[in-house]
């Protein structure tokens, strides 16, 4: 697979400097975490849900999870279960089941599900990279990551986990280092296992009975903001001891009224050509989810949960490196700079400190190789257009 990977060669040329690189399910953990990119989610009592992921893989998608906790009703669980089970036997017949696929995984509510459904799913369980594990901390987060372990040993397939970040504890000032300090214990511990942190930034608006407006990003909620800077502060750090923290969802696909002003500029779409997909996107609410985007990078986060298939170009487009930064990443990271030192950059806009900015160099040209180099010429409307489907 790889982004991009559902647009015609030819216009995938025309786009990128440097074009995204193939990876699979069994590629380094570092290269996977960065390419998960919009993961989405759909709840597992969806009726042929074989058929629906295999329809995602054709709009961009690279990632997803499967559902068995709040996307359901308490009483679906069982079936929601059998249904899971029965589809992936469905993937599994696939002639391209093994190179067609996103990256799967299973979002359960009790450590105990998952040794039961990597029993349950059998040979089918190659398909399967891992599990999402809901409201972490380290007493309730540990089984979590005991039973994957297990699991793992017991079928001999890679697994890994991917624990969301949504408990009161930590939203809560008075808990929140402490919490922190334990989910860093209990993920430290299983690092190897440990793909990404997911943000449950609607769990953190309902502890104060919140829910932020189509208009109004998760950056504009201060009491969620502040949780997302410490999450980053202690689990995000570029110092090898970080992990991934991946963005929180966008709840909103199309919106009837809006109080403020478009935050979509006019002139790079009217250079592009593309005024109606302005249009299009202010009215279903994106003008709010790209800018939510560009503040989860500004943040340190990559990647973002999504609940609607339009929601993943966006987030695709703007994890591509824009070819400035991937000259200015290059030129940090020459041999000969090793030193440090101050430089001008290539684009003669900017001063590249050599030392500072080696470690957003690093993981720039980790972004270039999963998500590609745009062309010189080439800016996010044309980019984003190419991405969407049938547009």
């Amino acid at each position: 697979m790889r982004h991009f990977g559902h647009i015609a060669p030819e216009v995938r040329q025309r786009l990128f400097h440097q074009e995204p690189c193939e990876f699979t399910a069994d590629s380094p953990a570092r290269l996977l975490a960065t390419a998960l990119g919009a993961t989405l989610y759909s709840p597992a009592t969806r009726p042929r849900l074989a058929d629906a992921i295999v329809k995602q893989v054709a709009r961009g998608v690279v990632s997803m999870v499967v559902c068995l906790e709040d996307s359901i009703d308490d009483s679906e669980v069982a079936a929601a279960e059998e249904n899971l089970v029965r589809e992936f036997g469905v993937l599994a017949e696939r002639p391209d089941a093994a190179t067609g696929l996103p990256l799967l995984f299973i979002r359960v509510r009790t450590p105990g599900q998952i040794p039961d459904l990597v029993q349950r799913l059998g040979p089918s369980v190659r398909l399967l990279s891992g599990f999402v594990m809901p409201k972490f901390t380290e007493e309730s987060g540990t089984p979590f990551l005991e039973a994957l372990a297990d699991a793992e040993a017991a079928s001999g397939h890679r697994l890994f986990g991917m624990p969301v970040l949504e408990s009161p504890e930590l939203m809560f000032r008075e808990t929140r280092v402490e919490t922190l300090e334990g989910i860093s214990r209990a993920v430290d511990k299983y690092r190897d296992r440990v793909l990404a942190l997911r943000l449950g930034v609607t769990d953190f608006c309902s502890s104060y009975g919140l829910r932020r407006a189509p208009d109004m990003t998760a950056y504009d909620v201060h009491v969620v903001a502040s949780v997302i800077a410490d999450v980053v502060n202690m689990l995000g750090r570029a110092d090898g001891t970080g992990y991934t923290v991946t963005g929180p969802v966008w709840e909103y696909f199309r919106v009837q009224e809006r109080m403020f002003k478009p935050q979509l500029r006019r002139s790079p779409f009217l250079e592009g050509q593309a005024e109606e997909l302005r249009e299009t996107l202010i009215e279903h609410a994106m003008d709010g989810l790209l800018r939510e985007i560009s503040l989860d990078q500004a943040n340190g986060l990559l990647g973002k949960t999504c609940i609607h298939p339009s929601h993943v170009a966006p987030v695709h487009t703007l994890s591509v490196v824009s070819h400035e930064e991937f000259s200015d990443a290059q030129d940090i990271l020459r041999p000969e700079r090793c030193g440090g030192g101050v430089l001008r950059s290539a684009y003669t806009n900017k001063m590249n400190e050599v030392k500072p900015h080696r470690a957003w160099a690093e993981r720039t040209l980790l972004r270039a190789e999963v998500f590609g180099v745009a062309n010189e010429d080439v800016g996010f409307v044309e980019l984003l257009t190419a991405g969407i489907p049938d547009c």
